[in-house]
């Protein structure tokens, strides 16, 4: 990964302490590149931000129309939720829809991140299980596809069909072969592309015609920001802010899409040393810059020009986007 450009600053009062460089693209409805900073051609892996590519094949078979799932279950495929009980309970209720269970699903335990919920297990003496992976949504509808096909259990080997369809459709939303994958941190493969094909990609939801596959999970997520991610999650937070207009996906290490059909506009950034807190400020002042998220709205406010405080709660300093990205 080539360091690319300063994207985002730390400043502890007078003095630039840290500094998070990165690759972001903006593409337009022919997949042309309208602004970029860094190095479009850069090799990623997308991670989470991919969601969307994996959830295809559910709609594009005929699977979530003869499993009738909802607009909810639409968006819990393309989640990286936080484990909340109100996440739990649904994807616990599509596999028993499905005539499944927990037991079921590949993508492994994890703990809720969800802290009143985690809190009352801890008390109960309650174990996480995979329901609460942030990824069990997606795998709800890896198992969806893998059930309508007529395929077997193991859905996160890659030369399962389920995995196929994933691999056809990312090729054909990106305009570009897979260069390859690794296995994300739910054990499902995780293509890689270039971030120039990612935001490419992302402008094709942006431009879907309405009831195209496309278009029904761009609106199943910004229907649902609260299932997408989940309560004080930049998705969720940022989704809200734009009232549903348009369609934001973190990923692991540093990754963020944006989704905005408003304007025609697909959008991906990669962060070179993949911390979070710069991918959510990166993402956030590119919004901003678009004209589709107000720099005054509360919510911008934790993620760009974002105050840090100290243990007595006097501010030490701020978050800032680079010039570059203003």
């Amino acid at each position: 990964m080539q360091a690319g450009i300063p994207l985002v600053e730390l400043w502890r009062g007078p003095f630039a302490e840290s500094v998070h460089t990165g690759h972001a693209v903006i593409c337009d409805a022919q997949g042309d590149i309208v602004e970029a900073w860094g190095d479009p051609t850069q090799v990623v892996l997308p991670r989470s931000s991919a969601k969307m590519l994996q959830a295809l094949p559910l709609i594009e078979s005929g699977a979530a129309d003869a499993f009738s799932l909802s607009t909810a279950q639409l968006a819990l495929s393309c989640a990286s939720h936080q484990g909340a009980r109100i996440h739990v309970d649904k994807v616990s209720a599509w596999l028993g829809d499905l005539g499944l269970g927990e037991s079921d699903l590949r993508c492994g335990p994890q703990q809720s991140e969800d802290i009143p919920y985690r809190n009352q297990m801890i008390c109960a003496d309650e174990a996480p299980c995979q329901l609460h992976n942030n990824c069990s949504g997606k795998h709800a509808g890896f198992l969806t596809l893998a059930k309508h096909l007529g395929a077997g259990p193991e859905y996160i080997d890659p030369d399962h069909p389920v995995q196929l369809a994933g691999r056809e459709a990312w090729e054909r939303m990106t305009d570009e072969e897979v260069q390859g994958y690794g296995i994300d941190g739910c054990s499902a493969p995780n293509f890689a592309t270039s971030l120039h094909g990612m935001a490419r990609a992302m402008a094709k939801f942006a431009t879907a015609a309405e009831g195209t596959p496309q278009q029904r999970l761009v609106s199943a997520m910004t229907t649902h920001p609260e299932l997408v991610a989940g309560e004080t999650r930049a998705c969720t937070n940022l989704m809200r802010a734009m009232d549903g207009r348009v369609a934001i996906k973190t990923g692991a290490e540093g990754f963020f899409i944006a989704i905005i059909p408003e304007k025609k506009l697909g959008v991906a950034l990669k962060i070179a040393d993949g911390t979070t807190r710069a991918s959510e400020c990166a993402i956030a002042a590119i919004l901003v810059k678009l004209g589709v998220l107000d720099v005054d709205h509360p919510e911008t406010r934790k993620y760009l020009d974002a105050p840090i405080l100290n243990r007595r709660g006097i501010q030490t300093g701020w978050q800032r986007a680079t010039d570059a990205l203003r």
